[in-house]
């Protein structure tokens, strides 16, 4: 039996997160409707969304020993996620989002600290969690660690790759990676070279540069995929949104558990889209992610449609 129903590997940090109105203009003041502050990063909302949702769900990151990191912690152990495998970094400084909202849209803007802490590298400890391990979940910051750790993994284990924009390393992940889940603006990146064609034909040319499973997010017009030589879409279930901050990384965590279930892909990117799309029904990206069987529910609603093939 595997340890893990996914490990998950990358960024945790803090958001503290603002809540407006209206967002401002340069030079103008405006008055702050409320604040919060919430555990975030790509990978270590991925891992509370996996654990809320009922997987065994393993996190490796790095925290500083500050009051961030101590914080970014017990919020992943309030999840329930195993956090064995965090490196605490001494006089390490954990990284802060700061995130404004717009209460009338949910539309957020972000202002983010680089990560600062040591880059990540495979060991051996790491190489046997990877082995016993059903998927792994590699989040943007560790894009560099995707071709090691496939070789690591070997085709037992299934590598599912966020992709948030184009950056060292992506090309060989791209060729090793079973599922390659990048945004929609993914798809405007200059190394790309995909100017004056449709959105549609972006995705399939893509396809053809992805060695495993493409599946593109576009926010709330849903996710898109291909298979069978077709390029399918799926639309987001009807929500009251307030806050998306998280939806991608819970795609991504959606997406890999499902994985594990023994869902077929149209399956799996329609559970993975409700999961998304339910989880903005709160602020912070965590506490609206749902439980298995409200996802279920919502995912059996949606449907997958032939956009092009």
């Amino acid at each position: 039996m595997n340890k893990f129903d996914v490990l998950v590997i990358g960024r945790s940090c803090l958001d503290i997160i603002a809540v407006v109105n209206q967002f401002p203009r340069e030079n103008q003041k405006l008055p702050l409707e409320f604040r919060l502050t919430e555990g975030g990063g790509q990978g270590g909302t991925a891992s509370c969304c996996i654990s809320r949702l009922g997987g065994r769900a393993g996190y490796v990151g790095k925290l500083g020993d500050d009051d961030e990191g101590k914080l970014c912690l017990k919020r992943l152990q309030d999840f329930g996620v195993a956090t064995d495998f965090v490196e605490i970094v001494k006089g390490g400084q954990t990284p802060v989002a700061y995130v404004f909202i717009t209460a009338n849209s949910g539309a957020r803007s972000i202002i983010y600290e680089r990560n600062t802490l040591p880059k990540l590298k495979i060991n051996a400890p790491l190489e046997q969690l990877v082995r016993h391990t059903g998927v792994v979940l590699l989040d943007p910051e560790v894009t560099y660690l995707g071709g090691q750790l496939k070789k690591v993994a070997g085709n037992k284990v299934r590598v599912v790759y966020d992709s948030e924009r184009w950056r060292e390393g992506i090309e060989d992940i791209m060729d090793t990676a079973d599922y390659f889940i990048p945004s929609s603006e993914f798809l405007a990146a200059a190394e790309l070279q995909f100017d004056d064609i449709s959105f549609n034909q972006k995705i399939i040319q893509l396809n053809r540069k992805v060695a495993g499973n493409l599946i593109v997010t576009h926010g709330e017009k849903g996710a898109y995929y291909i298979a069978d030589g077709a390029l399918y879409h799926v639309a987001v279930p009807d929500v009251s949104a307030v806050d998306t901050v998280g939806a991608g990384d819970n795609f991504h965590a959606a997406f890999a558990l499902a994985l594990t279930r023994g869902f077929n892909l149209h399956q799996t990117v329609k559970f993975s889209v409700a999961v998304a799309s339910l989880s903005c029904r709160e602020y912070g990206g965590r506490e609206g992610v749902p439980t298995w069987e409200q996802a279920l529910e919502v995912a059996d609603t949606l449907t997958e449609r032939i956009v092009a093939s």
